[in-house]
Order: C-alpha cells, then structure tokens, then sequence
C-alpha cells in the first residue's frame, strides 16, 4: 500500500474531492461508486393534491449555471477519479434523466468502456404529483471499466442470489430495490430528512459485492451520508470518502462509528472465493512476484508457519511439501485443498488467504 494512500484509507473526508483527489496516487483505487449532482434545474415549487409542499432536490451542492458548467465539473471529477483507477477497476455512477445521458457521453469521451446501465427500480418512488408525466421510479446507474481493452471483476455467481425470480438465475439490469425507508433514513437535527439523495443501503450491497474482494479500496467521491462508506466496512471492504458539506460529513462519520463489520469467515464475505477459481499454479505466482521465496506462509488450525522454498514448495522444518500436500499432513486428512488454508500478511501484518493472490493474479493479467 503506498504511503501517500494511508492518510486516506478507510477515512471519510472533509472537503471538495476535486482537491483531494489529485492528492491519492495513481492506479490506487478498485471501485468506484459515485453518485454526482443531477442538475435538476427546478423552475418552481412543487405541490402535492392536498396542497403540501414536496421538499424537492434543491440543494446548493446542485445548482449549476447551465449544461456548460455541469459538463466542465462531470468532466473535471471523471478525469481525477479515472487517474486514481486501477486498470482492472470499474465505476459505477448514479443519475437520473436529468444528467445520466451527458454523464454516460462524457465517460465515453473520456475512455472509459460501458458495461451496463443499471435500471434502479423504486417500488415506493414518489408519484408524479401534477399528472403530467410519467411517474420516476427509475434512476439510471452507469457501470463502466477503465477501458475497452482492460480486464474487471465481477462475481458472476455471487449476484444470482439477488435474482428476483430466484436463485440460480443470471441477475439482470433492472434492480427493485425501495429507495430509503424510515428506518435507514438519516435525519437532521430538526426532525427532518437530512439528505435529499441519500441512496439506500441495498444498492451499495449490490455494488460492492459485485465488483469487489474483501480488503479491495472502494472510493466515493461525493459520500454524502456515508452510505458507501458504511457498506463498505459492513462489507470488510476498504474505503475512501470525500464529502465537502459538513452538516452531511458530521452525520456520516457518526453512522460509521455505528457501523457493524461482517466476521471474516461469514458466509457473504467468503462467497466471492466460492466463484470458480482461476486456474493458477502457484509456481506462477512466484514467478510473477506475488509472494516471494523465503516468506512465510501462515496455516490456521494447527496454528503454525512454513516458508516459500525457491521451486515454489513450501517447507517446515524438514518437512517440504506442496501447498495441498503440507496441509493435508497438517489435517491428517486424505486430501485438502491448501489455497484455502495457508495465509499470507500484507504490508500491516493483516493477514489473507493465498487463495485471493490467484484471484489478483487472474485479474491483473491480459
């Protein structure tokens, strides 16, 4: 990890991300969620039948000068996010009718490739209280990788559980998730909805989940109320938030203190190692300078060492053996599958299993 990204790792920040993103550094990040202004550009007050005002999106933060000025910013955190990118990262931006299509264009101007566009459907969407539209239930996600010729992950068999005809099914680009209820709302010292946008926590969980590993860097650039950030860690995910309004920076860094992190070994964080594994001999990952002859592999029960011999073995003591042969001595089981049971530590000292080299390794080839 470098040292310029540890200031900023799993922080939620203070200030305008197109000043602090030229400040991480380069092909740091692994996702990227970002859910920008719409430029809505309301002219008037909207009104419902029995003569309430509806509290519309009219906030500071989106008021812009015209399309001009909002395709200068779009292009202006596009360009920054892109620069901080991995090459086998991928982006996700949300929008509504409003900007999504000049959002869409400018990343294409800009290199990134589109793999999808997500339709968000809100079951409990606000009507269209005039009657002379269609009623906006739909809001349009974007998900994009670095280029078109550059790898990405997608945990393909992970997203079927999310398939509203069932399990087993390829998931689909239409997503019924409610927008925020009550009772994830975030309110403001008044009494009232504290963020006029804030997404829902369901829709990150999908985000992340399918384009991530566990410890992978997830960056939103407008965090607003934290959703991202709090999924993220829910998620064993790293992050990085930006947010330059305090009021919405105060109220996200308090439901991040709050936040609950999944046990590593539950279910939904080891589901992505249960896609059918990369077929990587671990020789290669010598060879490529993932791990490193003489480095200590770390095996969990019984609680003991080996180091990485030069023809890629490993050997304890004056024991050598594979990495399958070692733990099924270490077992005293007839056969064993070792990419599940030895564990390497990063630059920290947190230690992960070497089955996630194999997957970094597939995914960092062309």
């Amino acid at each position: 990890m470098s040292d310029k990204l540890a200031p900023y790792l799993n922080q939620i920040i203070h200030g305008d991300s197109l000043k602090i993103l030229p400040k991480l550094p380069a092909n740091s990040i692994d996702l990227v969620f970002a859910d920008p202004p719409y430029n809505l550009q309301l002219k008037q007050d909207l009104w419902r039948p029995d003569n309430s005002e509806v509290d519309p999106v009219d906030d500071d933060w989106d008021q812009f000068d015209g399309f001009r000025e909002y395709d200068e910013f779009t292009r202006n955190w596009l360009t920054q996010v892109r620069q901080v990118m991995k090459p086998n990262a991928t982006i996700w931006v949300s929008g509504t009718y409003h900007n999504i299509f000049r959002v869409g264009a400018i990343m294409q101007n800009l290199g990134f490739w589109l793999l999808n566009t997500i339709a968000w459907m809100k079951y409990n969407a606000m009507p269209n209280f005039r009657g002379r539209r269609l009623k906006n239930d739909v809001e349009i996600i974007i998900w994009a990788k670095y280029s078109e010729h550059s790898r990405y992950r997608f945990n393909y068999n992970l997203m079927k559980r999310f398939n509203d005809f069932g399990e087993g099914k390829q998931l689909g680009s239409v997503w019924k998730i409610n927008r925020v209820l009550a009772n994830e709302r975030i309110f403001g010292l008044n009494g009232e909805k504290l963020h006029s946008t804030q997404k829902p926590a369901e829709l990150l969980k999908r985000v992340i989940l399918a384009s991530s590993m566990p410890d992978d860097i997830v960056l939103d650039p407008f965090s607003g109320t934290g959703t991202t950030a709090h999924m993220a860690h829910y998620l064993r995910r790293q992050f990085i938030a930006l947010e330059q309004d305090k009021t919405y920076f105060d109220a996200s860094v308090r439901r991040l203190a709050n936040t609950n992190i999944l046990a590593e070994d539950d279910e939904l964080i080891q589901a992505v190692y249960i896609e059918k594994p990369p077929r990587i001999a671990f020789k290669k990952l010598l060879a490529a300078g993932y791990v490193q002859a003489g480095q200590t592999l770390y095996f969990d029960d019984p609680d003991t060492e080996a180091v990485i011999t030069e023809n890629a073995k490993l050997q304890m003591g004056d024991i050598i053996g594979t990495i399958h042969s070692l733990a099924r001595d270490l077992k005293d089981v007839r056969s064993i599958n070792g990419w599940k049971h030895w564990y390497y530590a990063d630059d920290t000292g947190k230690r992960h299993r070497i089955d996630r080299l194999r997957y970094e390794y597939a995914d960092n080839s062309t």
